[in-house]
């Protein structure tokens, strides 16, 4: 019997097929009208894409049919291994446990009680050239959610 595709083979097929025909992850994102980081996520898993690009997707990189339903599927997000593992995405947790607290006290103090929304959420990654060596400028831009406590109404 066969093996189902998982998500994370579909993004190892993604990177190989996009590197085998050299084609860059901006190219893909023009293809189909998105935001290059959202993509990304999406092409590793991190989002369901939809029919219609995902149809894009499928013919620019040669996907077959079990995995252009696997693409289209809502994911389990996250992804708990990479941590462990990958270098760069270790150095974001590595900020945010240095930085998170102070983060988190600025939000407050400007917006009040609520936190940022990872749903309602963009990400931009960009190059920044220094004298010093080339900066990396990661821009998170969350909608604020305020913390609306309410109690449960009383039976008459």
């Amino acid at each position: 019997m066969h093996k189902p595709l998982t998500k994370q083979d579909v993004a190892e097929q993604i990177r190989f097929t996009r590197a085998r025909k050299g084609i860059s992850w901006q190219q893909l994102a023009e293809a189909i009208h998105r935001d290059p980081v959202w993509t990304v996520a999406a092409l590793l898993g991190q989002h369901p894409v939809p029919e219609s690009e995902v149809a894009v997707i499928a013919e620019l990189l040669e996907l077959d049919a079990e995995a252009v339903v696997v693409l289209q599927m809502e994911p389990y997000r996250g992804n708990g291994e990479s941590v462990r593992s990958d270098p760069t995405i270790y150095r974001f947790h590595e900020a945010l446990e240095v930085y998170g607290s102070a983060i988190k006290e600025l939000i407050h103090e400007e917006f009040g009680d609520g936190i940022m929304s990872a749903i309602n959420f963009q990400v931009s990654v960009q190059r920044r050239t220094d004298p010093g060596g080339d900066r990396v400028v990661v821009v998170f831009d969350g909608k604020f959610l305020d913390y609306a406590w309410k109690h449960a109404a009383q039976e008459g």
